[in-house]
């Protein structure tokens, strides 16, 4: 399986690409920093990082697009294009109807290092570790990128989005992802109760 892992950002997108063989053996592909220039208009700035991303999904084919979830921050500006460099990369996956998972940054430092408190520094070590490269990806980006395809690889089911195109899944994957998703309206539902 081929997973294209995407770190959104209006100034720098990550993209890292792995493939997920038999027993967990992941191999790199290819990591990359999609750029858009910061003294530009918003509209130019995202077509730009909307053509990189529709170049690599072209490029790679792959069977899964994984995208770190946008979490709050003080910065509005920063959480903004984050949100919509996400939306992007989930429409060019959509395009090509190839499903969409997301996890957020402690489920990826969770997965990768064990510790859903590390620092960058820890995750940038332990992907590069665990896909035999000779040095640190850079920009931190590029690693969180690998990092958040790595996630997936390990942890499948999270957060897939568009369960009729789950096809990829093993059946003992699927049916995790399907405990995962039954909990989750069973949590909605009592939330909605008020509990």
């Amino acid at each position: 399986m081929i997973i294209l892992g995407v770190d959104p950002g209006l100034t720098r997108c990550g993209v890292g690409v792995i493939e997920a063989g038999a027993y967990r053996r992941l191999s790199f592909i290819h990591v990359d920093v999609i750029r858009s220039d910061p003294q530009q208009s918003q509209d130019l700035r995202l077509l730009r990082i909307w053509e990189g991303l529709s170049g690599k999904i072209e490029r790679f084919a792959p069977d899964v697009v994984s995208i770190e979830s946008v979490f709050a921050q003080h910065n509005i500006n920063t959480v903004l294009g984050t949100a919509q460099v996400a939306g992007l990369a989930m429409v060019a996956a959509a395009q090509r109807n190839i499903p969409v998972a997301t996890h957020t940054p402690s489920q990826v430092k969770l997965a990768v290092t064990g510790n859903g408190r590390a620092g960058k520094l820890q995750v940038e070590r332990m992907v590069t570790r665990i896909l035999g490269l000779n040095k640190l990806p850079d920009p931190p980006d590029a690693a969180d990128a690998l990092a958040q395809a790595i996630t997936h690889a390990l942890h499948p089911s999270g957060e897939l989005m568009g369960g009729e195109r789950e096809q990829h899944l093993t059946p003992a994957q699927r049916l995790w992802a399907e405990k995962i998703h039954q909990s989750k309206r069973e949590g909605n539902r009592m939330h909605g109760r008020g509990m």
